[in-house]
């Protein structure tokens, strides 16, 4: 069961109204590193997760990220607060309108319009946020990882948002959402390691003739250091196909009826190397036949 609290869980205060980084801000709300995301992502996993520790910390902070979205949110609210207006009551004329919408070279005319300036559940682009952007896979190993990543990269998504804003209000809350994350990733790095061990992720054991080996597959001005050499790391100059020693080739076993269908379809979808066909590009280059 949820329960809200209409208090926001930072407060908010926005010095004046900015549809331009109202727009900039949505790719918190709605794109592949925002609040709803981190929620859905955390949330889903939390529902099937088994271990009761790692139950209550996703829904902890999937929860959190929900808190989070409502001040992304009210933010982007806040700074349209005067297009909206402007917008629904026409106050002023058409072209001094869309120039206050378009002073910051981006799309917020477009969200204003198409969302009344509420927060649109897209990114800054406004591409519609997807489920495409869960990438649960059901093993909290890969899991944890996964989501210290995504904390990783909004918490640089917030960094960079700090940085094209000089409302005071607005960077401290931005501040505390990216140092949200910050607290985010140490919970999950601290829930990875109390499973031991937790590599490689999953059940099976990687081939022992191919898990320590480092394949040169790039060759000219090659870099070494301990991500390829060193007592871990067998490294191989100029590997050829196949590693496995055998010559490469796929093939498949199939039946005689089958082989005989499939050299019948070999034969009348021959090339003739020999030819030379007149074609379209011959044609529209202007040669004659």
């Amino acid at each position: 069961m949820f329960v809200h609290n209409k208090r926001l869980q930072y407060t908010v205060r926005v010095a004046a109204p900015n549809p331009g980084l109202a727009n900039l801000l949505l790719e918190q709300f709605g794109g592949p590193q925002g609040e709803l995301a981190a929620a859905c992502r955390y949330f889903t996993q939390a529902v099937s997760e088994d271990d009761p520790g790692r139950k209550d910390l996703l829904f902890d902070i999937a929860t959190e990220e929900l808190s989070h979205l409502e001040i992304i949110g009210s933010i982007v609210a806040m700074l349209n607060k005067g297009a909206k207006g402007q917008l629904a009551e026409a106050v002023e004329s058409e072209a001094e309108l869309y120039r206050s919408l378009t002073g910051g070279g981006n799309d917020s005319h477009t969200t204003a319009l198409l969302y009344g300036g509420g927060p649109a559940l897209t990114n800054s682009a406004g591409v519609p946020w997807t489920a495409a952007y869960i990438d649960t896979i059901g093993e909290p190993t890969a899991d944890l990882r996964s989501n210290i990543a995504a904390e990783a990269r909004a918490k640089i998504v917030y960094e960079r948002l700090i940085n094209v804003t000089d409302d005071p209000g607005i960077k401290e809350a931005l501040g505390f959402l990216m140092t949200r994350e910050i607290a985010h990733q140490k919970s999950f790095e601290k829930a990875l390691h109390s499973i031991q061990p937790n590599f490689p992720q999953g059940k099976l054991p990687g081939v022992p003739d191919f898990t320590n080996v480092y394949y040169n597959m790039s060759s000219g001005n090659d870099a070494r250091g301990p991500w390829n050499e060193g007592a871990d790391w067998v490294f191989v100059e100029d590997p050829q196909p196949a590693v496995d020693g055998g010559d490469g080739l796929a093939t498949v076993n199939v039946t005689e009826a089958d082989v005989q269908v499939l050299k019948a379809m070999a034969s009348r979808t021959a090339s003739d190397a020999s030819s030379d066909p007149k074609t379209g590009a011959d044609l529209g280059a202007g040669q004659t036949v």
